[in-house]
């Protein structure tokens, strides 16, 4: 009697809508992948084989097939949302074992550590300031203390002086005497305890052609020390074309008036500052109004964390609140072989398996592993649709393996009741 064929039918229908409800159930689970149960049939092989005329014994569920197609991309407010648009998977931290998901929702703990819901540390290859990898592995962890500050130690300052300007009649030059200089220009310096410092340089026409006295003073003082007029100048001389030529007397390049030890009121350190007038845009002397085109110095103050971001090709970026930013590494992403082969561990997660072979590391964008989308999360590959129809066959071939039962028990009947 059909009863074992029946009960295959009834058994693998039952667990096809297993498979069916657990991809129902998680069709909004970030990073989830679906699965579909795979069936064959069963025949009672005699030693030498089943022959062509063999009536099968029914059916059974052969694997439950792990399906890793790309899920939708949808943004967020989060910057630590991250999506992999490709293959690969994150890499994370469990106590000490690894663990890899394609969810990307991650946060940061109260002692700093980037981790997802189960607490799970995202692991990242280390690399240093100039986003060179060192070659170290572990997880992220963000540094919330104060960057420490920078003392100014090289201004550029980019300016043209006006050719046709006469010398100031109001002489010696005095920062208090607007009369005494032709034009100035002021910027911010910072000390080595990141205290501010306000900066002017004035351009004073010289007595001779194409020469210029320059004066730079820190909070109204002279940086070569005078606190009274006279102070000292520092004389730029320029060529017929109005090019750079000669800084004190010394042809450019190089194009910098050295300030070795000025003194602060502050307690720093002594600032040990350069004038460069021969940058990326040098100081001109051409028939045209005063212009400043270049003003950059390289110091800052303390700053504290503001934000933390990670770009596509993977690396973490640190900004603060003083205008600097660090990287903190990269976001590598691990690849394998045979992905379906990935032991499923729940909470969206998988482990490296014989059937996966071993894990492959790469950077986003390199080699078979796919590109990072910061401030992004990947839906449930699931498609809800497909599934309820699914759904419905599993039900049909259910009622149908259900029906054959009946139907060989109404023939059982039938026979015993046979006289």
């Amino acid at each position: 009697m059909p009863f074992r064929a029946a009960l295959s039918g009834i058994n693998v229908a039952g667990n096809d809508l297993k498979v069916i409800g657990h991809n129902v159930a998680n069709a909004s689970t970030t990073g989830f992948k679906g699965s579909r149960a795979e069936f064959v049939d069963v025949y009672a092989n005699a030693a030498e084989g089943a022959s062509a005329n063999s009536i099968g014994s029914g059916v059974r569920l052969a694997s439950v097939r792990q399906q890793f197609g790309q899920g939708n991309i949808g943004f967020t407010d989060n910057k630590l949302d991250l999506a992999i648009n490709g293959r690969g998977f994150f890499i994370l931290d469990d106590n000490g074992g690894r663990a890899y998901s394609r969810n990307g929702i991650f946060s940061v703990d109260r002692e700093g550590w980037v981790v997802n819901s189960s607490d799970q540390k995202l692991v990242i290859s280390e690399t240093d300031e100039e986003g060179n990898l060192t070659g170290g592995v572990g997880p992220l962890r963000i540094d919330k203390s104060n960057i420490s500050p920078q003392a100014t130690g090289n201004i550029e300052v980019g300016v043209n002086l006006d050719s046709g300007q006469d010398r100031p009649l109001a002489v010696p030059f005095d920062p208090n005497t607007p009369s005494s200089f032709n034009h100035s220009t002021s910027l911010t310096l910072y000390d080595s305890l990141g205290v501010e410092h306000l900066s002017t340089i004035y351009f004073v026409k010289g007595e001779q052609p194409n020469t210029w006295e320059v004066y730079t003073t820190v909070d109204g003082k002279d940086v070569k020390g005078g606190l009274q007029p006279p102070f000292a100048p520092d004389l730029v001389t320029f060529d017929g074309a109005g090019r750079l030529q000669m800084i004190n007397g010394v042809q450019v390049p190089p194009g910098k008036i050295e300030y070795p030890d000025y003194v602060t009121d502050t307690g720093s350190a002594p600032m040990k500052m350069a004038l460069d007038m021969m940058g990326a845009t040098p100081t001109t002397q051409y028939g045209g109004k005063f212009d400043v085109n270049a003003l950059v110095q390289d110091g800052y103050t303390t700053g504290r964390v503001i934000s933390v971001d990670v770009d596509e090709t993977g690396y973490i970026t640190t900004r603060y609140s003083n205008g600097q930013s660090r990287q903190l590494g990269l976001v590598s992403l691990a690849d394998f072989a045979n992905p379906e082969g990935l032991r499923q561990l729940g909470d969206t997660a998988w482990a490296e398996s014989f059937a996966s072979g071993e894990v492959l590391v790469g950077n986003p964008g390199t080699g078979t592993v796919g590109l990072i989308q910061p401030g992004s999360l990947e839906d449930s590959n699931v498609d809800l649709t497909g599934e309820l129809v699914k759904m419905i066959i599993a039900q049909r071939n259910f009622q149908a393996s259900a029906q054959i039962v009946r139907t060989a028990d109404t023939v059982t009947q039938t026979v015993i009741n046979i006289r």
